[in-house]
């Protein structure tokens, strides 16, 4: 029987796992997700850590000797087990790596997410991250904020990988992809080698359908209109994937241009969008809409562990982005549109979302490092 996250791979995209814990890598579920389901890379956040070093046993020996060796700090720990499970993790899918030639195989650490606004903090914090893993094949995880930017474009000029996250509007995917050829050029006019260094752009997916559905459904129970009415009701459940498309429709732009040309001609790899927050929040929708949706050639589709088991069983791979694109984005800037006559700005919305989600990003680091220091105690005291 065939595997719909293999199948996926027919149509040009790659299927990574948000997703990462000691003891998946250490059992060989890993490479075992490797092998059985195409698995090609992995993405990790300080949720994901939180919920890994504080909900399980894995870490408790490794915790004890790193307080046996000194380790004073709740976040020297967690450095140090999160950096040794991303050296684990990228050393599995190394592999991949060189299968694909420096496409796919990468694991995703972040910069300290109290650093979202801080250029110079965040470039120093990359040089340092990149400098301890010690693998070609880590991506350094760093947000789209407007103080990102720069930083993204320093970070690629110095010739380490970036995943660059928290994207949710097409105009900040847009700035991020110019980062990344500023910081390509850069890198080549020092003679750096534009082949060793990658990117993704990670475009957050299922939270801009939350937020805005949210609104929609306000605006629903407050008109009798019929015509307003069904104007609203086709909004919902549609922007995420209408978004998502406008973007994709930048990128492929942004690849015909002359200026990526002579970059590739160079040696660069393009900067594949990734979809990020592909699990679905509203049980109304199927579990595998933002992956059955959204693929397409040249794409990254980062899933959660829920998805990724529910699209294993149920997934229906086919190009459903290439297939007459053109019309579809025609369609999704229309319906743009549509949103906007409803009284609902996108542009709003995207901005109080990465507003948020730093805030999100922040608030679980916060709990990861208090957990950590309780459990330092509880096992220093044992």
């Amino acid at each position: 029987m065939s595997n719909p996250l293999v199948e996926i791979q027919k149509y040009g995209q790659s299927i990574w796992y948000d997703n990462i814990r000691r003891g998946i890598i250490t059992s060989g579920k890993l490479q075992k997700m490797i092998d059985e389901d195409g698995l090609l890379g992995v993405t990790s956040n300080p949720a994901i850590f939180e919920k890994a070093i504080v909900g399980s046993h894995d870490y408790d020996q490794a915790i004890k000797a790193l307080i046996a060796q000194g380790a004073a700090s709740a976040t020297a720990i967690y450095e140090n087990l999160g950096i040794n499970d991303i050296q684990w993790a990228t050393d599995v899918l190394y592999p991949v790596y060189q299968r694909t030639g420096a496409r796919d195989g990468y694991v995703s650490f972040e910069v300290s997410p109290y650093l979202a606004h801080d250029t110079d903090g965040t470039v120093k914090d990359a040089r340092r991250l990149y400098a301890a893993i010690g693998r070609d094949n880590v991506l350094i995880k760093v947000p789209g904020t407007p103080e990102g930017m720069p930083a993204i474009t320093q970070i690629i000029a110095d010739g380490i990988s970036v995943n660059v996250t928290l994207l949710f509007s097409v105009d900040q995917y847009e700035a991020c992809a110019n980062a990344y050829l500023e910081g390509l050029e850069k890198l080549i006019a020092r003679g750096g080698k534009p082949a060793k260094v990658a990117s993704v752009a990670s475009f957050f997916i299922s939270r801009i359908d939350s937020l805005v559905d949210s609104k929609l459904e306000k605006l629903l129970a407050g008109t009798t209109d019929a015509a307003k009415r069904s104007r609203i009701e086709k909004l919902i459940g549609q922007v995420a994937v209408a978004n998502a498309k406008i973007a994709y429709a930048s990128y492929q732009n942004l690849v015909a241009t002359p200026r990526w040309k002579a970059l590739a001609a160079k040696g660069a790899q393009s900067q594949r969008v990734l979809w990020a927050s592909t699990s679905t929040k509203n049980p109304k929708y199927p579990k595998t809409k933002y992956v059955d949706d959204l693929i397409a050639p040249d794409t990254v589709n980062t899933v959660p562990e829920d998805t990724f088991a529910e699209y294993r069983e149920h997934g229906h791979p086919r190009p459903a982005m290439e297939e007459h694109f053109d019309a579809q984005v025609v369609e999704a800037r229309e319906l743009m549109k549509s949103l906007e006559t409803v009284g609902i700005s996108m542009k709003e919305c995207t901005d109080a979302l990465l507003a948020d989600a730093v805030k999100k990003f922040c608030d679980p680091f916060d709990q990861l490092l208090g957990s950590i220091e309780k459990k330092r105690q509880l096992l220093h005291a044992a």
